[in-house]
């Protein structure tokens, strides 16, 4: 059998694989199935009380999910397939189990751009649920290589697509009639969201209940101990990571053109390069415009420590 046949037998027996997405790779399994939730809480060690993003091939499929108004319809069909998560109240159709919901009467709903997500969700014929496939708290995966890193023997079957082209979750966007309401920053900038909608509300760390993934404030961590808007390192034995051409002392760089969209597909790969060789990592200023805000989102996030 091929890799992607292998990899719906393996989601049709109620097991877990790696699946490429533009944004990153998801640790993706049945989304009906409460015991196969239950096994991606288990592996990642994700709170239970954190929902999950159910993923689809059309907006006939989501339709089956959520309750679309206009403007929810508006944007999915300004956006999908895409990096933009709709939180829209629950279809009385919705198959997603009560776990992935984590007890909400909200759907999490995403429609992946990638062509191998695509494929595998058609051809399953059902939603998946696939948070970043990497333990919880820890840096996103964004290469086959990065998942295998992650979880070794315990996931064996992981497609491979290729590079995440985005390298940022997805932007999330709680859309209940026709009000929207921003949950989380990501690949699709507000900026353009705002051009459909208008001003969005804002909603961002909601650390007691949170209404989407993404929400916990200490999330996309490495064990390196990270200081940001850096303009040098401080000690010989701190990484540097450097944005723009003015970095010239950098341990990597996130964009040597200062390109912001070159630096988000950067990030992840290169905050878990670094991680494996220093305990402290120095970043460099990033603009907190367009896909900046996101970085600086996680940069932020990933600085929190224990």
């Amino acid at each position: 059998m091929s890799p992607l046949e292998d990899a719906l037998e393996t989601l049709r027996r109620g097991g877990l694989i790696g699946l490429p997405t533009e944004t990153v790779y998801g640790l993706a399994g049945d989304a009906a199935r409460a015991d196969t939730v239950a096994s991606i809480y288990e592996l990642k060690n994700r709170p239970t009380f954190n929902p999950l993003i159910a993923h689809v091939s059309s907006l006939e499929m989501a339709e089956e999910l959520g309750r679309f108004s206009d403007l929810a319809r508006k944007l999915a069909e300004t956006f999908w397939p895409g990096p933009l998560t709709l939180v829209l109240p629950v279809a009385k159709t919705n198959p997603v189990c009560d776990l992935a919901r984590a007890g909400l009467d909200t759907q999490a709903i995403r429609w992946p751009a990638h062509e191998i997500a695509q494929k595998l969700i058609s051809a399953f014929g059902k939603p998946v649920v696939a948070p970043s496939a990497n333990k919880s708290g820890k840096v996103s995966p964004t290469t086959r290589k990065h998942v295998e890193q992650e979880f070794g023997t315990a996931l064996t079957d992981i497609l491979d697509g290729g590079a995440s082209v985005l390298g940022l979750e997805s932007t999330v966007i709680s859309v209940l009639g026709n009000e929207a309401t921003l949950l989380r920053i990501g690949s699709l900038p507000k900026a353009d969201i705002e051009a459909v909608t208008g001003p969005l509300k804002s909603a961002l760390l909601d650390e007691d209940a949170p209404k989407s993934p993404g929400m916990l404030s200490r999330h996309y961590s490495p064990d390196a101990k990270l200081r940001l808007n850096a303009s040098v390192r401080s000690k010989p034995d701190e990484a540097y990571l450097g944005f723009g051409p003015s970095s010239v002392d950098a341990t990597m760089n996130l964009s040597e053109a200062a390109n912001l969209t070159e630096a988000a597909a950067n990030l992840y790969a290169m905050l878990r390069t670094l991680d494996e060789s220093y305990s402290a990592i120095a970043v460099a200023p990033i603009p907190d415009t367009g896909l900046g805000e996101a970085i600086n989102d996680r940069l932020r996030r990933a600085a929190l420590q224990d």
